[in-house]
Order: structure tokens, then sequence, then C-alpha cells
């Protein structure tokens, strides 16, 4: 059996609301690092120059020759497609706008060759969708674009005539910005029009989950991501060696799990980050259910050598089938954020951050937060919709203790000050229930569209006319 064929995505839109920093998240992405080779010498042998695998069924030829060379590297960044022209000013400023949505990401210049790549990519697979729409007759108004351009500089605090400012200011410009817009809201529409009425769900089918559901009732569900590296007998060695490197990659932390997902697995989940949604240990292959079950929130395992090749596990969360988790609880906050001056030393922001501790143990209940922090010059931020799940790990233990009116010991940097929660009020959550037949209908109803919605994409790239220049 494939991999791939056990690997089931979490449910969710693959068209979403008109984000700029969620759209252009997945491209940043794929600038991670290549891990490197193992080293030349060793037991595990990558497949010799002159040979390939039989696994491609290409009935590709054992001893092939490459006549010219093909360097993407190399390629200058422009392309027609289908008689729609993508220049190399298109590629230079939505390679900005991405930049700028990633608070500006500092990339190496062969990052950013790589970076420029992926964006080709992603606008041509955005003209397509745009010129398919158009032959379903769904076009953009112009009041539309401004509608929603409008909105997205309101989501960075800013007049549309500053935000056009803004990203000249950084080399890109509204134009690329409403270009993306449009890709969206033009494949968002054509699925409503052309696929959605076309995905039934039958009751019998939205029966039999909940009727799984019932009976998995209290078994441990979790919530896994997971890069998956295909190796054999020839390579596994230099695979695995390969695997171990990009594990300390990720435990440096300087990017998300997603992002390594994204670039160097090789299962179907790449697409979305390698999440495997939320799974139980029954589901899984034996080596990656035993590895699961042993694994704490926030940790990575790996490399768990499993059928084909090696898998690397992220468990993102945990919780139990239809049963009430205390972390489901709703908090009612006051944060106090104490900010430290530039240029702070670790001994000033140690100081600071200890008169800080002393005054918030001194709080007697919500009501005196403001005085408090006017006393040491702090701000003060309501928040009454936390999950306690959507805390980080560390805080989330210290949350789970706390009583109303109580505060988390101070946590933060010298760079960026120091915060403490102060515990208002919690809403625990109910006895675990059975989502609904209409829920269960609409999530499996979703995944099918975009299921539909990749094999279409697939499709329009399989017969578009792409001319590189």
């Amino acid at each position: 059996m494939k991999h791939d064929v056990r690997l089931t995505a979490r449910g969710g839109r693959v068209i979403g609301a008109v984000v700029l920093a969620a759209l252009t998240a997945s491209a940043i992405a794929q600038t991670a690092p290549t891990p490197a080779p193992a080293p030349a010498g060793g037991s595990g042998q990558t497949v010799s120059d002159q040979s390939v695998p039989d696994n491609t069924g290409l009935n590709l030829p054992t001893n092939l020759q490459i006549f010219g060379k093909v360097d993407p590297n190399v390629r200058k960044p422009t392309a027609i497609v289908n008689d729609s022209v993508i220049t190399g000013t298109d590629v230079d400023q939505r390679v900005a706008l991405i930049a700028m949505a990633n608070e500006g990401a500092k990339l190496s210049p062969e990052d950013r060759d790589r970076l420029k790549l992926q964006v080709l990519r992603q606008l041509i697979d955005e003209t397509l969708q745009i010129q398919e729409a158009k032959t379903a007759d769904i076009t953009i108004t112009p009041a539309e674009l401004t509608q929603s351009y409008d909105a997205v500089s309101k989501r960075f605090n800013r007049t549309p005539a500053t935000m056009a400012a803004y990203l000249r200011q950084t080399g890109s410009s509204d134009r690329s910005l409403k270009r993306q817009i449009e890709g969206e809201l033009a494949w968002q529409r054509y699925l409503r029009r052309r696929v959605e009425p076309f995905v039934n769900v039958g009751d019998e089918e939205v029966k039999g989950i909940i009727d799984r559901l019932e009976a998995a009732k209290g078994t441990d569900e979790f919530n896994l991501k997971e890069i998956y590296l295909a190796g054999n007998a020839t390579n596994g060695q230099q695979v695995y060696a390969n695997a171990r490197q990009l594990i300390q990659e990720i435990q440096k932390g300087t990017q998300p799990f997603e992002s390594y997902a994204r670039q160097f697995s090789e299962a179907s989940t790449r697409a979305v980050g390698g999440d495997l949604g939320w799974v139980r240990a029954s589901t899984l292959p034996p080596e990656l259910a035993q590895a699961t079950q042993s694994m704490q929130v926030g940790q990575v395992a790996g490399p768990i050598e499993v059928s084909g090749g090696y898998s690397i596990l992220y468990l993102t969360d945990k919780r139990q089938v239809l049963t009430a988790d205390p972390r489901d609880a709703r908090l009612s906050l006051k944060q106090l954020t104490l900010r430290f001056p530039p240029n702070t030393s670790q001994a000033q922001a140690a100081a600071r951050a200890e008169a800080f501790a002393r005054a918030t143990k001194d709080l007697r209940g919500c009501g005196t937060v403001e005085k408090v922090a006017a006393g040491i010059g702090a701000d003060v931020v309501d928040n009454d919709t936390v999950r306690i799940r959507d805390l980080p790990p560390q805080l989330q233990e210290v949350m789970l203790k706390l009583q109303v009116g109580e505060s988390s010991p101070p946590f933060g940097s010298a760079e960026q000050g120091v915060r403490a929660l102060v515990l208002c009020g919690r809403d625990d959550p109910q006895s675990g229930n059975l989502p609904s037949s209409e829920q269960i209908q609409g999530q499996l109803e979703q995944q099918r569209v975009n299921l539909r919605a990749q094999q279409k994409l697939r499709d329009l790239r399989r017969d578009a006319v792409v001319e590189y220049r």
C-alpha cells in the first residue's frame, strides 16, 4: 500500500477569506533550506546517475542521456499562459508582497531565487483559475475588487491610499494585491457554481460516521502533522540521515513545521503543511501509532521507519473523543504588558521583570488590574474569548491551575517585554456532544469540493499552453 493512501487531510475550505498573510504564507514556506546529503562514502547511497528506480510507471530507459541542459534556476521569471502575460515585474511585486506579509522576512539570494520560481508557479495557477472562471461567465467587478482591497487595508490598520503607498514602498503595488484578490474570489465563485452543486453526501454515510464516533467515545485522538520521506533498500540510510538533519533544523524553531512539510514531504498532505488532522491511534500504521501514544503535545518525533520510507511526526494537540476537556474552557482574561526601552540589557530586564512579578502577585482580583498597571507603567488588554487549548503549551498548564482573580507568573523577553495573564472568569466546557448531522455533512461536502478543486487545477495545468521567456 502506498504511503499517502492512508493519509487524510483535515477538512476545511481551500478557498477562504481574503486575508493577505494567510494567502501568501504557503509561498514563503517554500524557502526552507534543503537538507545536506549524507557524507560521501557512507553505507547509504543514492541512485547512480545512469539508473533510475523502477517505481514511476513511466517506462523510463535503464540508461538514459540528457540532451541539453535544463536549469530552472536560470530561467527568466516570465511566461505567457494561454495568451495571458506574466511579467518579471509581476513576479518581483508578488515576492515583495509575500515578504511584506511575513513582516519583512529576510531572504538569502538563493532563497529569493527559489521563491521567485514558486511565485511564478503560483501566478500561473492564478491565471488559469481566472481564465477558467471567465469561461463560466464569472468576472470580478472593479467594485468588488475595491471592496475587498479596502477590507485588507483595514486589517493592516491603513486606509486604501496609505496601503497603496506602503505597498509601493516595499517594492510591491496595489495592482499586485488586487490581482491576488481577483484570483481568490474568481476561483471561490467558480467552485460555488460549478463544483459544489454536484457534491452529494448520503444520509447513510453521515449516519455511519456518527455511529463510529459514538463507538469511539472516550478514546484518545491526536492532532498530527507529518513529513514523509520515501526510501528503499538502496538509499534508505541516506534518507534516514537526511531526516535526522531535518529534525535538527525543525528543532531550531526558525520556521514552523508546516514550512518544512510543504518543502520536503513526499506525501499527499504536503499541500496542507503535512496536516493529518485529528486521528486515532487505531487508524495509523503500527509504527506511527506507537510513537504517537508516547508523545507530548508540542513534541517532534522521528525518524520513524514505516513502509516505504521514514516519517517525522509533530503532535500539535490531544483530546478524547466526545469527552469534555478542561482545555476547552473559555477564559476571560486581562493581559498586562510591560515593555522595555530599546537596548535594555538582560540584567535590567531581569530587575524590571522581578518588580513586575511582585506587583502582579499583589493583585486582588481583576478589579485592581488597571490600578496596578498604572503604577508600574504597564498596558492592559481585555480578552473574553480565549480557549486554554489555544494558548502555548507552557501557559496551558499554568492557566489550568489558576483560580479566578489570580495572575500567571510573568513571561516574555528582554526584546518584547514581560506579560502576565489575570484570570477574570472561566466558562468550563460542557460534556462532549456529537456533531450534528448537518455539521458532518458540511465537512464531508467541503472535503470533496477541495478534492475536486485540486483535480480541476491539475487538469487546467495539463491542458494549458505555457510559453516561458
